[in-house]
């Protein structure tokens, strides 16, 4: 695979307004384990490799264990290894990022709201939509995963 387009230099005041989004999202007070395991998750939903892999190590370098890493995909059947706001967040992330198919329906955002309330829940949806923006980008343009590139 090679990449189509160098985003960040065709478009670099684009890259900036999101990059800058990013550093808002980083510094919301939200943890950044929570925010990394939604940008995998996204992710893993749309399917871009290069966030997967890019996400995964990030989660490697807070420490998050193996097992846990390995199951953020099936995190509905890994009991107590997810906290309850952390399965929210999942939650939300799926719903958000499938809207074509879930429309957001008020029990998902009843649920959400459970755990999360006005600035982080605005928050924790401005990091779904941030990291689908992203994946968009990496998919459409081929973005080698930093794994790819090593090998």
């Amino acid at each position: 695979m090679s990449e189509r387009l160098n985003y960040n230099l065709a478009a670099p005041d684009g890259m900036k307004a999101l990059d800058a989004t990013y550093a808002y999202i980083r510094g919301c007070g939200l943890p950044a384990v929570l925010i990394d395991l939604v940008y995998l998750r996204v992710s893993q939903i749309n399917g871009c490799a290069y966030c997967i892999d890019l996400h995964t190590r990030d989660l490697q370098r807070h420490g998050v264990a193996t097992g846990k890493l390995m199951l953020i995909s099936a995190w509905q059947e890994a009991g107590a290894l997810f906290s309850a706001r952390e399965r929210a967040a999942l939650a939300w992330a799926e719903t958000v990022t499938r809207v074509e198919a879930t429309g957001i329906p008020d029990a998902a955002h009843a649920e959400v709201a459970e755990h999360f309330e006005g600035k982080a829940l605005a928050d924790l949806t401005i990091a779904i939509s941030l990291m689908n923006a992203y994946n968009r980008l990496a998919i459409g343009f081929r973005r080698v995963p930093g794994a790819a590139a090593e090998a």
